[in-house]
């Protein structure tokens, strides 16, 4: 006999399991009947279109004036240089930079690979992967832009960005190769018609499986958020009991993924283990500065939604308030 329910049933369980390099499985249940599909496709969407990567974007070969050009004593055309060059996957070192360019001198004889081009800025994600064939005669000068971006653009819209010089390179930007989802029954008090959604992601190495995962479910929660307003509720807030001191409490009760940080600065946050937005108000100027790997851009950025949310450096916490606060959080955290 089905029982009646007045609210849908909320999985409990997450797990994580390496599956291999750059490969990873995500497992989530149980599901109310037909709520595993729901989320679970648009969920793969987002990874494969929400997931920030780098690629070259253009180049500028010296003594060639196009695509279709040669270049004497290099075995390869410059059309072939040009996909394996799309071919390598790069990582900017400095996660804050958008975009960098590197110039590179190669003489021969000489097999040049994608490892030849890792340096200060960039980090190459496979090194075997070749490049070009130069013999005793040959000389390789070229100047190259790497940015960071999500999904595809194509070398026609980049064009306008590019220097006249420069050829402009189809940029595919998604580090990610994989994702599969399947949908399995699960039993759950005496019912099989629960669900377990289990995910299945590849990356390219320049991000994380559980990363590119983590990145969707932000964005996700980002595009919700915009019904908040509609509804005049905080979705991310409703777990919030509603008298008492919690009232008093509930504008320092914002989680920190519904204050549309940026995904640096939320993961920065989110490794410090840092959830409500409460945290960061008791944080001094001092403490903020010193959460690990939050840059000076994400910093600001961090002040600069502190001070729109009302807590600017002039904000001054009472006592009471303060105690009432970190116990609530603590709570919360368990």
């Amino acid at each position: 006999m089905r029982k009646i329910k007045v609210t849908p049933f909320m999985p409990t369980e997450v797990e994580v399991n390496e599956l291999g390099t750059n490969r990873a499985q995500i497992v989530a249940y149980p599901f109310e009947s037909g709520y595993a599909v729901t989320l679970a496709h648009p969920l793969r969407r987002l990874v494969l279109g929400s997931s920030v990567g780098y690629a070259p974007i253009s180049v500028k070969i010296k003594n060639v004036a196009h695509e279709f050009d040669t270049i004497r004593g290099m075995y390869e055309d410059v059309a072939v240089f040009i996909i394996n060059l799309k071919n390598i996957r790069f990582k900017i070192k400095n996660e804050e930079t958008d975009k960098v360019r590197l110039s590179y001198s190669f003489t021969g004889p000489k097999e040049v690979k994608a490892s030849d081009l890792a340096n200060d800025l960039v980090d190459i994600i496979d090194g075997e992967l070749p490049l070009a064939t130069l013999n005793e005669d040959a000389e390789l000068n070229f100047t190259l832009t790497i940015a960071k971006g999500m999904g595809y653009v194509s070398s026609e819209d980049i064009a306008d960005d590019v220097d006249a010089d420069e050829i402009a390179l189809d940029a595919f930007f998604t580090p990610v190769r994989k994702v599969n989802y399947k949908i399995e029954n699960i039993l759950v008090e005496d019912s099989p018609n629960y669900e377990k959604i289990i995910f299945d992601i590849t990356t390219d190495g320049q991000i994380s499986p559980v990363d590119a995962f983590t990145n969707a479910i932000q964005t996700m929660s980002k595009q919700l958020s915009i019904f908040s307003g509609v509804l005049n509720v905080d979705i991310n807030s409703s777990f919030e009991n509603k008298s008492g001191d919690d009232n008093h409490l509930k504008q320092f009760l914002k989680t920190v993924d519904s204050l549309g940080l940026s995904a640096r600065s939320f993961n920065s946050l989110d490794r410090e283990g840092i959830k409500y937005l409460g945290e960061l108000v008791l944080m001094s100027d001092a403490e903020l500065k010193n959460i690990k790997n939050l840059g000076k851009k994400s910093l600001d950025e961090i002040t600069d939604c502190l001070v729109e949310h009302g807590f600017g450096s002039d904000y001054e916490m009472d006592i009471s308030t303060r105690e009432l606060l970190k116990k609530k959080i603590e709570q919360l955290k368990g």
